[in-house]
């Protein structure tokens, strides 16, 4: 008797593996029509911006370039690379749709701060602007929380306009980075 014990365990075993591979696994999620918004960023960008870090400081000009991939049609990875002021800046941006949520998230990082920005953001009703809302110290004076917006306009497949704004103690929008990407590959 002992020796079919283990023979027995052995067939319920199968038994129960067999069936649970025969009951259907639930299907894995498919990107959504928000998801797919965001593959026209795809492909690598030549960026040219004009920035502003106070009233005081005259403005600087920058070149750089934006690779933007999907992965797995759920996320889009911006990475950047560029010149500020002579110092050499590379980030990383992460943007995808929280259907929970029903608003795009993200991230971003880079080679110049320390801090991690999370974003939450809309696409407005033309389909063309993804403003990301994000909260930050205010650099343009004493460093309190302060309110951000990114907005990506798309003028064309091949034309992004970006600009990054912050909320002012008067409760005024100030832009501190303006500028343009223009496609040069795609992926």
């Amino acid at each position: 008797m002992q020796k079919s014990l283990p023979l027995l365990t052995l067939a319920f075993a199968w038994w129960f593996i067999g069936d649970a591979a025969a009951q259907e696994q639930p299907a894995m999620p498919k990107p959504t029509q928000e998801h797919q918004w965001l593959q026209q960023f795809s492909g690598v960008w030549t960026t040219k911006s004009e920035s502003s870090m106070g009233p005081d400081q005259p403005p600087v000009q920058s070149e750089g370039k934006m690779t933007s991939r999907m992965l797995g049609g759920f996320w889009l990875t911006n990475t950047m690379e560029g010149d500020y002021a002579g110092t050499p800046m590379h980030g990383i941006q992460t943007i995808g749709f929280d259907e929970t949520k029903q608003k795009y998230v993200g991230t971003w990082i880079d080679s110049v701060t320390s801090m991690m920005w999370h974003y939450e953001g809309q696409v407005d009703s033309t389909g063309k602007i993804l403003t990301l809302e994000a909260e930050g110290p205010n650099f343009m004076s004493d460093g309190t929380a302060t309110k951000f917006e990114d907005i990506y306009e798309f003028k064309s497949e091949k034309e992004l306009s970006i600009q990054s704004r912050m909320l002012a103690e008067d409760g005024t929008w100030v832009t501190f980075v303006s500028g343009t990407a223009t496609r040069s590959e795609s992926e």
